[in-house]
């Protein structure tokens, strides 16, 4: 279940919130190889703006640019499993920051954070720090250039973080493998060969070999004197 602060709740009961979306999108400079952040949110001014830290849950202020760049989010459903999201945001490629941000910068496997904000009806201000809705990284970038008298744009695929849930375990039972982990643990180091190992167990000796047959009847006599 969501967990929202006693302000949010509060609001919402008495029905007196106006909501707004942010987006944050950390992408890598090509030139330097360092992250960059840019942020966007579904408002008309440009604004400096309290939200949640989806890693330490801590509240942190980010500068976000106006309504110009942001032009839709895909609904993200509040789910209570633990599955992959896909989710596309629509975005205005005429605004700078926009052209920056994709184009300047190297979106691909970029991280992605939105938010909703809560606010007062009457002053405009955040009720609460905004809840993380949605985090992941982008998955694809198309830009659409407009013929004439038609809608282009930028649009990004994202998906949710819960997709590295689904990464398999590349480790392998080896010598080689186990010394990655500590090159003075040896515990795998015969793995290749014990298979071959000869030992001498009771009256019988060399490689032995597993019964796969188990003898029916009373005392091994099998069907002896009508006895199963």
């Amino acid at each position: 279940m969501r967990q929202i602060s006693a302000e949010n709740q509060t609001a919402l009961n008495q029905r007196q919130l106006v909501a707004r979306d942010f987006l944050w999108i950390i992408a890598r400079n090509r030139t330097t190889g360092l992250p960059e952040a840019v942020g966007f949110w579904s408002d008309v001014e440009d604004a400096t703006l309290l939200v949640l830290d989806p890693d330490t849950l801590l509240p942190v202020y980010r500068n976000y640019r106006a309504a110009g760049g942001l032009i839709e989010i895909n609904e993200i459903p509040a789910v209570s499993v633990i599955q992959v999201q896909d989710i596309e945001i629509k975005m205005s490629q005429l605004d700078e920051l926009v052209q920056q941000a994709v184009r300047l910068y190297d979106v691909k496997q970029a991280k992605v954070e939105i938010h909703r904000g809560l606010f007062d009806p009457d002053t405009r201000n955040l009720v609460a720090p905004a809840l993380v809705r949605f985090v992941g990284v982008v998955n694809n970038l198309r830009i659409t250039t407009a013929a004439e008298n038609s809608d282009g744009g930028v649009y990004i695929s994202c998906v949710s973080h819960t997709q590295e849930l689904t990464r398999a375990n590349p480790s392998t039972r080896s010598n080689e493998d186990q010394k990655l982990r500590s090159f003075t643990d040896i515990f795998f180091q015969d793995t290749a060969v014990v298979g071959e190992w000869e030992l001498d167990w009771g009256a019988v000796n060399g490689k032995q070999k597993a019964q796969t047959e188990q003898k029916k009847g009373l005392f091994g006599w099998g069907n002896f004197l009508g006895f199963l």
